[in-house]
């Protein structure tokens, strides 16, 4: 484990010791961190994760789907780094997006409403068409949209529609919430 921080074994006993590090010791005296634990501690401090503890805690999986690289880079950023312990798929279009979702099978989808080649409705629709299993939560961020459209985005599913103009925190709040309500049904 203190080579996988890159630190001395004495400096991982005392992040132990101290709470930093989630751990316990064994009856010899010994220091244990589960992986889970060691790897939320690495990216919690911006540190490297080793490529051999990638799929031993595998995080949950979200797919943003934004036209926009500039926002697309920024969300992404800001949900990996925050309390959610999601891994972001970005994707700039609709039909790589449906591609992704197949591959992925994200817990949430995030989609921009006007993507250049499918809007959101679109895409939705062909996730939702029979033979299909769609597991995910459905979001769709928007810089406006119809009231129409709005209410067809409901009827297939979507439990919020956020606007860009409301922030960063407003969208972290929606996938906090979808979030919630995956793991209560």
């Amino acid at each position: 484990m203190a080579r996988a921080c890159q630190v001395s074994p004495a400096t991982v006993a005392h992040w132990i010791d101290q709470g930093l590090l989630s751990g316990h010791k064994t009856p010899t005296g010994r220091r244990r961190v589960e992986v889970k634990e060691l790897v939320t501690f690495l990216r919690a401090h911006d540190m490297g994760v080793p490529e051999d503890l990638h799929d031993a805690t595998a995080r949950d999986v979200m797919v943003l789907v934004d036209d926009d690289r500039t926002y697309l880079e920024a969300m992404a950023r800001l949900i990996e780094k925050s309390d959610l312990g999601l891994d972001v798929v970005k994707v700039t279009n609709g039909v790589d997006a449906l591609i992704a979702i197949g591959r992925v099978r994200p817990v949430v989808i995030a989609l921009d409403f006007s993507l250049p080649d499918l809007n959101a409705l679109q895409v939705i629709e062909r996730l939702l068409e029979p033979g299909r299993n769609l597991h995910a939560e459905l979001l769709v961020i928007t810089g406006g949209i119809q009231h129409e459209e709005q209410e067809r985005l409901h009827k297939l599913g979507v439990r919020a529609i956020v606007n860009k103009a409301d922030g960063v925190p407003a969208v972290i709040e929606a996938i906090r919430q979808a979030l919630r309500r995956r793991k209560a049904a």
